[in-house]
């Protein structure tokens, strides 16, 4: 055998190891999470359906940029997001900190606008799932808070997150349990992590947020409860966060 034969033979090897490797970690990390969701969820009715940006009905297609709306009596501890995914939208607006981005998903013990959990899966790079808690005590509007006070979250465990193709069907949903969140996408475990210690003095209900994409949203569903869900909230006014 030639050396450089010999050379090949063990490069070929090594990566066969390495991938090996990485897929045994991918099972290891989706295997921790195993759990199926343990929060009842109902369907949200379009009228229960709060919109404080742009337009969205249940059943409809989502065409605007910008959206964002809340459930009424929901308690924000568990969600569900189904949709068909139907690309970018005409036009595309920048987010409030300049970043372009596409992006749906799910928020949890929304407050208000500057207080709340968010849970995106977004495209930009890669199709990702990006956690992250809004915190700023004492404000409630984007005017008062803008896009400051976000606090991403480290994932403990994940799975796969597929890409998003045109015409085909996906769910997100998600569920916090003392301080930890969990996330599915099509009822396989997608993420699990823990949220930093001042989410537990968030309270208000689950909604939802998309930016630049457009999808028919199929289904909304939602833990059923009360929470200080503020006036401004309640009359479905304009002044949620980018």
């Amino acid at each position: 055998m030639t050396t450089a034969i010999a050379i090949a033979i063990a490069l070929a090897a090594a990566g066969a190891c390495g991938d090996h490797r990485a897929g045994r970690a991918s099972s290891e990390d989706t295997a921790e999470m195993r759990d199926p969701p343990k929060i009842k969820l109902r369907p949200v009715a379009t009228d229960a359906l709060c919109v404080t940006k742009g337009e969205v009905r249940i059943g409809e297609r989502v065409t605007q940029p910008t959206v964002r709306a809340f459930a009424r009596d929901t308690s924000g501890d568990a969600a569900a997001l189904t949709f068909v995914y139907r690309g970018a939208t005409e036009h595309e607006r920048a987010l409030a900190s300049g970043d372009d981005r596409r992006q749906l998903g799910l928020k949890l013990r929304a407050a208000n606008g500057c207080n709340l959990v968010y849970v995106m899966w977004r495209l930009d790079p890669r199709p990702q799932l990006d956690i992250s808690v809004k915190y700023n005590p004492g404000m409630a509007t984007h005017e008062e808070c803008g896009a400051t006070g976000y606090k991403k979250v480290t994932r403990a465990a994940h799975g796969s997150v597929p890409p998003l193709r045109i015409g085909e069907r996906h769910t997100l949903h998600a569920e916090i349990h003392g301080d930890e969140l969990t996330v599915w996408i099509d009822e396989r475990p997608a993420w699990r992590g823990t949220l930093p210690g001042h989410a537990r003095a968030l309270s208000g209900p689950a909604g939802l947020r998309s930016d630049n994409l457009a999808f028919d949203l199929v289904a909304f569903s939602a833990a059923p409860g009360a929470t200080n869900t503020s006036p401004t909230e309640r009359r479905c006014r304009a002044g949620d966060s980018e």
